[in-house]
């Protein structure tokens, strides 16, 4: 009987050992590798479908924008369901934040909304996280499109749902061919899409606008992961972060000194983020100049100090960000990333 119990117990260990040594192989369960292969497609948008609208950060003080943005949608075939709360205010917030959270929870919930645009960002995005019912937006996994503030939502809902969701305009930004081609190309087509900015010379010998700069050469694959660098190194420390490992990372501020660029940079190294990663793509960062005064650095200095030595495929200059033509991200989705040709290829569709 001893020797029974002792025969069992080596075998059992030897197992154990077997699957642990294989684990730290990278295959076939490397840690975190659930959490980071796990993906919820959303159902594409078609003409007819009824978008909710909803506001879950700043308050929107003219009743305008809403009336354009109905209007834009009604333009493309669509129909827009706002959120009760929309025309609230609480201080700078538009409304409670158990408001404001209750708008997006229903809008998951109600079957007649087939996709969610959030209307406008700002700030207040993140103290939604804790009032979501992230079982209820995983049992009903809808597009939900925003970008800066709404960064807070994009990535928390794929971390804990494994939903794909978009970094594109926001519904109160601008309505014009740009945003809306790349809206309809990921979100209504279900193309993959190959994301480059367009080489516009007009009557100059060489493109000014929207030009990108390789920071390190080289082509990089993997899960496409990112938004507004303030609204996301808020983030870390918390359950609302997806795992970055093997991601391409895409950044885009504005408003903000190199400094604090520099900063944030600095958090992301020390919180082990940027040495996960197999790609980077900066984006846009609007107003954020040296500025006057003696030694400041400059955002392609900043860059240049944490990019380049990470020794991944990089560029800067990709069409995101804070400015009035953008590309709609899918966040997500496997892509191909090409520093060279300022490009990022999707490799799958982003919408079932």
């Amino acid at each position: 009987m001893t020797n029974r119990r002792e025969w069992i117990a080596a075998a059992t260990a030897a197992t154990f050992g077997a699957l642990l040594a294989q684990s730290s192989l990278g295959s076939p369960w490397p840690a975190g590798a659930e959490r980071r292969r796990r993906i919820v497609k959303p159902s594409r948008i078609q003409a007819g479908d009824t978008i909710g609208l909803m506001i879950p950060a700043s308050a929107n003080w003219d009743p305008n924008d809403v009336d354009v943005l109905l209007e834009s949608l009604a333009a493309l075939g669509l129909k827009g369901k706002l959120g009760k709360h929309v025309f609230d205010r609480y201080g700078y917030l538009a409304g409670r934040d158990e408001d404001r959270a209750a708008d997006l929870n229903a809008m998951f919930r109600d079957p007649e909304v087939k996709a969610i645009h959030c209307i406008r960002g700002g700030w207040g995005s993140a103290r939604l996280l804790p009032l979501l019912d992230f079982d209820a937006i995983a049992k009903n996994p809808k597009a939900l499109i925003g970008y800066s503030d709404i960064t807070a939502l994009l990535l928390a809902l794929h971390a804990k749902t494994g939903l794909v969701t978009f970094h594109g305009p926001n519904g109160a930004s601008e309505w014009n061919k740009t945003n809306v081609e790349w809206l309809q190309r990921v979100l209504w087509q279900s193309e993959t899409a190959t994301f480059e900015n367009p080489r516009e010379v007009g009557e100059l010998l060489a493109p000014v606008k929207n030009r990108t700069r390789t920071l390190r050469a080289g082509v990089a694959r993997g899960r496409l992961l990112g938004g507004n660098l303030t609204v996301l190194t808020a983030l870390l420390g918390s359950s609302y972060v997806p795992d970055f490992t093997g991601a391409i990372l895409f950044l885009e501020d504005i408003d903000e000194a190199p400094y604090r660029i520099d900063r944030m940079l600095v958090q992301l190294k020390l919180a082990g983020v940027l040495d996960k990663l197999a790609g980077f793509v900066w984006g846009n960062c609007t107003d954020c100049g040296p500025g006057e005064g003696y030694g400041s650095l400059t955002i392609p200095d900043v860059l240049r100090d944490h990019i380049e030595p990470l020794g991944i495929p990089a560029y800067s200059g990709a069409m995101f960000g804070h400015i009035t033509r953008q590309f709609t991200l899918p966040v997500g989705v496997e892509v191909e990333l090409d520093a060279v040709r300022g490009t990022i290829r999707m490799l799958e569709s982003a919408v079932a």
